[in-house]
C-alpha cells in the first residue's frame, strides 16, 4: 500500500464519513469483506473514499486510494472486535460532548436540518446515531491501543537509525519560539460576587435537602457546556482546571459534594464522581459573575507594575508569573507557554494567533519582554498579559542535534505502527478476515 496519504488515515476513523450515505449513491451493493460477525459494504469504501478527497484533494489520482481505504476499515473492525472482547469501556458524557460538536459543524454545512437530511439520504435521528457510534468506536479504539502500546519507548541508536534513513525526506521545521506569559483577567465587582454567592448558598441548600445534583445542574448551572449533561464534566488530569477547582476536587473522596468554591468563572459546588490515579470525574454547578462590572484597569495597571518590577530587577519573570498568573498550566512552569497536543516548549510561529504573533515578533533576543496587551479571545473572557521571549530559532530541516525531541517523537511514532501492523496480524489469527478484490 502506499504510504504517504494512509498514515494520516491507518490507526483511526475518518472525521465524519462513517456510516454516511452518500446522496444518490447506487443501490446495487456488495460484501467487500468480513470481519468476524461484521461485513464491510462497498458502499462503505465509497462512501470513505468521496470524503477522503473533499478533505484531501491530493488523493484524487491515487491508484492506492480505495485498496487503502479498505485495508483501514478491516483493521479497525479487528482492533474493535478485540476492544469488545476485552470489556474496554469509554467515558459516555466526552462522547456526548463531540457528538454535539460534530453536529453542530454539520448543521453549519446546511442552510437547514431538511437540506443536511436530503444531503445523507437520512433523518437527523438516524444521523446523529451513526456519528455517536462512530465516535464511541473511535474512542475504544484508542483506549486499547494507548494502553497497549503506552510503554513504548525508542533508544539514542533508534532515533539516530530513523535520522539517517529519513533525513533526506524530513519537514522543514517553520520559525520556532518559547515564550512564557502572564495572564491578568480583570476581576469581577464586590456586588456582583455578592449576588452570586446568594444563588451559590440557595442551590447548596437544595442539595442538603435531598435534590438530585444532576437535576439542579441541569435546572440552575450557569455552564452552557455541561449544564445539559447533568453538570458532568468527564475525566479531567491534574492542570485541566483552575487552582481552587482542582485543588477542591482532587481532594474529594467519591460521591462527595464539596462546600462553595470560587474561581474566576464564579461560584462552584464539585461532586467527585471517581478516580483515576491522576485523573478525576467531576460534575459542577456553576452560578458564573455578571461580567458586565469588570474592573479592566484594575487589572491592567497591576500587571504594568509586574512588568517594572521585572524591569527593574526586583523580581523575576518566572517568580512574578508562579505569583500572580491567572493561567494555571504556564504558571506551574514558571509561565512558558506549551503546544497543547505535544506538551513542547518550542512554538511554529504560523501556530501563534495574529494578536499573539503581533506581539512576539518584534522581540529580538532572550528575556525582551513585551507591553502590557489586552487579548480578546474568540471564545471565554478577555484579560491581560505580559510576555517574555526566551528563545528564537529560524525555520530550518529537522536535525538530530537541535530537534532530538521532535525525532524521538517521530521514531516512537513509526515504532508503534509497526508494532501495531503487527499486533494486528496476530489478531487476524483470534478473528475470522475475508477479504474480496474491489
Amino acid at each position: 500500500m502506499k504510504k504517504g496519504l494512509f498514515r494520516i488515515f491507518a490507526l483511526t476513523a475518518f472525521v465524519m464519513a462513517a456510516g454516511f450515505a452518500k446522496a444518490g449513491a447506487v443501490t446495487a451493493d456488495r460484501i467487500v469483506a468480513v470481519v468476524g460477525n461484521e461485513m464491510i459494504l462497498q458502499s462503505e469504501v465509497d462512501e470513505q473514499a468521496m470524503m477522503t478527497r473533499l478533505q484531501h484533494p491530493e488523493a484524487k489520482n491515487d491508484p492506492f486510494l480505495r485498496s487503502g481505504i479498505l485495508e483501514m476499515l478491516v483493521n479497525r473492525k479487528i482492533v474493535l472486535t478485540k476492544a469488545r472482547l476485552d470489556s474496554i469501556q469509554v467515558n459516555e458524557a466526552d462522547i456526548e460532548k463531540k457528538v454535539e460538536e460534530r453536529m453542530m459543524f454539520l448543521r453549519s454545512r446546511f442552510r437547514s436540518i431538511e437540506e443536511m437530511e436530503a444531503a445523507f439520504s437520512k433523518s437527523y435521528v438516524v444521523i446523529e446515531k451513526e456519528i455517536k457510534d462512530d465516535i464511541r468506536d473511535q474512542q475504544m479504539i484508542s483506549i486499547l491501543r494507548r494502553e497497549k502500546f503506552a510503554g513504548v519507548s525508542v533508544t539514542f541508536d533508534e532515533v539516530e537509525d530513523f535520522y539517517k534513513a529519513n533525513r533526506d525526506r524530513l519537514p522543514e521545521v517553520s520559525e520556532a519560539v518559547m515564550i512564557s506569559q502572564i495572564v491578568i483577567y480583570p476581576k469581577v465587582t464586590e456586588g456582583a460576587k455578592a449576588k452570586a454567592f446568594a444563588e451559590i448558598q440557595d442551590i447548596q441548600q437544595q442539595l442538603k435537602q435531598g435534590a438530585d445534583f444532576a437535576q439542579v445542574a441541569r435546572e440552575r448551572s450557569q455552564d452552557p457546556g455541561s449544564a445539559r449533561l447533568g453538570g458532568d464534566l468527564g475525566y479531567s488530569r491534574r492542570g485541566a482546571f483552575v487552582k481552587n477547582f482542582e485543588e477542591v476536587a482532587f481532594g474529594l473522596k467519591e460521591g462527595e459534594i464539596s462546600d462553595i468554591v470560587e474561581s474566576r468563572f464564579g461560584y462552584h459546588i464539585i461532586q467527585l464522581l471517581d478516580k483515576e490515579k491522576d485523573a478525576v470525574h467531576t460534575r459542577h454547578i456553576l452560578i458564573a459573575f455578571d461580567r458586565s462590572t469588570l474592573d479592566a484597569p484594575a487589572a491592567q495597571a497591576m500587571l504594568e507594575a509586574i512588568r517594572r518590577d521585572i524591569v527593574s530587577g526586583k523580581a523575576t519573570f518566572a517568580d512574578m508569573a508562579r505569583k500572580h498568573s491567572d493561567d494555571p498550566v504556564s504558571a506551574r512552569s514558571d509561565g512558558i507557554v506549551k503546544n497543547t497536543e505535544t506538551g513542547e516548549t518550542m512554538i511554529a510561529v504560523t501556530a501563534l494567533r495574529d494578536k499573539l504573533k503581533e506581539v512576539v515578533m518584534p522581540l529580538k533576543k532572550a528575556g525582551d519582554l513585551s507591553n502590557v496587551v489586552r487579548i480578546d479571545p474568540d471564545t471565554g473572557l478577555p484579560f491581560y498579559a505580559l510576555f517574555q521571549l526566551n528563545k528564537k530559532v529560524p525555520a530550518h530541516r529537522l536535525d538530530l542535534k537541535s530537534d532530538y525531541a521532535k525525532l524521538e517523537r517521530l521514531t516512537t511514532d513509526e515504532k508503534k505502527d509497526r508494532l501495531f501492523k503487527e499486533w494486528i496480524n496476530g489478531l487476524q489469527k483470534e478473528v475470522y478476515v475475508r477479504i474480496s478484490d474491489i
